[in-house]
């Protein structure tokens, strides 16, 4: 009987066997790393309204330079006073056409940097998206080059929009 005590005590504990836990980690970390600075890439800056500090607007306030998202379609102005504008087509918005006349002024005003949105309620938030896209960005000539127009966006509502007489 004192022989069966000795041998259940000398039994020896099993180890953990964590290899497969340690390959799984070797493949996940580099993983995790290399997605982490993709996900950085896609972060837009924006400037939002303080809603802690809503005072109407004034009129002797510049104004600079908008653009309005309407469901009817798109208008640019500068300081209060529409530059140009561009009806929604069955196919969308007209985002090029938009690019390039940002880009125009660009040209002529190198040092601005700003612009506002103004969205109307209801539009969705793929067309706001491509609309950031369109002034944040312009196209360079050589493929895949962007070159940044207006990095400086802030958005707010839309005014209400003017009845026709």
């Amino acid at each position: 009987m004192l022989a069966r005590m000795r041998r259940a005590r000398r039994q020896d504990v099993a180890e953990l066997n964590i290899t497969a836990f340690l390959n799984l980690m070797v493949v996940l970390v580099p993983f995790l790393l290399i997605t982490a600075v993709f996900t950085q890439l896609t972060i837009k800056e924006l400037d939002l309204p303080d809603s802690s500090r809503s005072q109407p607007p004034s009129e002797d306030v510049k104004r600079g330079l908008t653009v309005v998202i309407r469901e009817t379609g798109l208008t640019l102005t500068n300081d209060g006073a529409a530059v140009q504008s561009w009806p929604k087509a069955e196919d969308g918005y007209s985002y090029a056409a938009l690019g390039q006349a940002l880009a125009g002024i660009k040209e002529r005003n190198p040092a601005e940097d700003r612009i506002t949105l103004l969205l109307e309620p209801g539009i969705a938030y793929d067309v706001m998206i491509q609309v950031m896209d369109t002034v944040h960005y312009l196209p360079a000539a050589s493929e895949g080059v962007l070159v940044d127009m207006f990095p400086q966006i802030s958005v707010g509502d839309a005014p209400a929009q003017e009845a026709a007489p």
